[in-house]
């Protein structure tokens, strides 16, 4: 297996048999030209509508290869950001799709949309699309019961609720796989102190091959790497990447 940063959340993952993209958004190093030239069959994921977790681009990799199977989460249908003929399958939570190559489960998220869960070829990979525990850095002040109001997010946010939400989708996806060969994870510094929080608690509770950070584009690569020395704490392999393009052999 060949894994392939593109930018942001998008990655590409090529088996032996086929392809896989997750949440395309850019591409500055123009990683898709090469992908759209394989004969290999295509599978395009999509955790939902954000503009930098999904674009209406994809659509036209059609006009240059035929064999292309788009599995979207259903909220981009509901937000009505495509059309229902052009994905064939629209996933919530708890919902299901494969076929003799590829296997697929819609999981939770603490925002919009699913995170996926792919089995492909022996091995079961975890994008989590925005799941993760957004609002750490307000637990250390936070009050049960009570909300914090945060000038980013413009909003009253409870982070204990959100915090007890985000375990919650960790049980349930536990209940699906005890553990994944490649974790694709938000490592956000955006969020600020704890912003590697989410991903601690991911790795506690699931065993791990490979830890993929991704969504630190507005924080930097470098930001991505504070996670590594809690991975190396749990023997867990991490992804230290420095640059769009950049693929690491599995």
């Amino acid at each position: 297996m060949k894994l392939t940063y593109i930018f942001h959340s998008g990655f590409v993952l090529e088996t032996e048999q086929a392809i896989l993209v997750f949440d395309y958004w850019m591409d500055p190093c123009s990683v898709m030209e090469g992908v759209l030239r394989s004969e290999k069959p295509l599978y395009v994921f999509s955790s939902h509508f954000h503009e930098d977790h999904f674009t209406r681009e994809i659509f036209e990799w059609r006009k240059q290869k035929e064999n292309i199977t788009y599995i979207l989460s259903k909220d981009i249908l509901r937000h009505r950001r495509a059309n229902k003929e052009e994905a064939d399958a629209w996933l919530a939570k708890g919902a299901s799709w494969s076929d003799e190559l590829v296997s697929v489960k819609a999981l939770g998220s603490t925002d919009i949309g699913v995170s996926w869960v792919v089995e492909i070829e022996g091995k079961r990979i975890f994008h989590a699309g925005d799941l993760n525990n957004w609002y750490a850095r307000f637990l250390p002040e936070a009050v049960p019961g009570q909300t914090i109001y945060s000038e980013e997010f413009e909003e009253d946010i409870d982070p204990i609720a959100h915090e007890k939400q985000y375990l919650g989708e960790l049980k349930d996806i536990r209940k699906v796989a005890d553990g994944f060969d490649i974790v694709i994870f938000p490592v956000d510094s955006r969020i600020g102190n704890g912003y590697t929080l989410g991903g601690r608690q991911f790795i506690e509770r699931f065993k791990v091959g490979l830890f993929v950070p991704m969504h630190f584009v507005a924080g930097g690569f470098k930001s991505a790497w504070r996670m590594e020395e809690y991975t190396n704490e749990k023997n867990i392999p991490f992804w230290k990447i420095s640059k769009e393009g950049e693929t690491i052999e599995l």
